[in-house]
């Protein structure tokens, strides 16, 4: 296995460098977050599966017994491929905007979207649903890539707060619009599972912007997201 490279902070973007897979890297929009290595998903699930099967065995396992031996490599393509893809750029979703032909400028919201994260203080899972709406320029975007956002910031280890910005903020870019507005609603394992052991609360954060700033518009917004 070749040494991990890591790459300093400023925007990188490895285009088709020979590796193994030709990933396409580029700066994660989270200052205190190391830029991802450039390793192909083979070669992580490969190194992943090395160190959770020590962490196993640490914790008195025994990795012979059918039921356990496999587990490593399972933990492995789950970070890489499902908990964690979000830290890989190539998985970024592609949006394509469509002239706003029919005219319509009002509100638009797709509430209720499935967010499943990963809270990065204790790597469990952060789950709940996440609002978003926003006012049409010029052009509006397909339903779906709505979904793929959220899902997109949301798998990578998180705070709620920073996943909130994020998710504005590529709104933002992808809509051309300052009209943005995120409201999430989660409940967070490592409270309800370890510590406190809360089970009944839930966290709430949002993001208003350009519109959603406006006390009516908030209004609005927040009466079709509780409706």
């Amino acid at each position: 296995m070749k040494p991990l490279v890591t790459m300093s902070n400023t925007t990188i973007k490895t285009i088709k460098n020979g590796h193994s897979n030709g990933l396409v890297f580029e700066a994660i929009s989270n200052p205190k977050e190391k830029f991802p290595t450039v390793l192909s998903d083979a070669e992580k699930v490969e190194l992943i599966t090395e160190k959770f099967a020590d962490i196993m065995e640490i914790l008195g396992l025994d990795l012979t017994d059918d039921s356990l031996k496999d587990t490593p490599a399972r933990v492995a393509k789950m970070y890489v491929h499902e908990t964690f893809q979000g830290l890989n750029p190539l998985n970024k979703p592609e949006v394509t905007l469509f002239e706003n032909g029919y005219q319509y400028h009002e509100m638009l919201v797709e509430r209720n979207i499935t967010l499943h994260s990963t809270c990065e203080h204790h790597f469990v899972p952060i789950l709940g649903v996440c609002h978003v709406a926003y006012f049409a320029t010029g052009k509006v975007v397909g339903l779906s890539k709505l979904n793929r956002i959220v899902k997109y910031w949301a798998k990578r280890p998180q705070v709620q707060e920073r996943l909130t910005e994020q998710i504005a903020a590529d709104l933002k870019r992808v809509l051309q619009t300052e009209d943005v507005a995120v409201y999430i609603d989660a409940e967070h394992l490592c409270v309800k599972t370890r510590g406190v052991e809360d089970c009944a609360s839930s966290t709430v954060t949002s993001h208003y912007s350009g519109r959603f700033t406006e006390p009516a518009t908030r209004a609005e917004f927040l009466g079709a997201i509780k409706g």
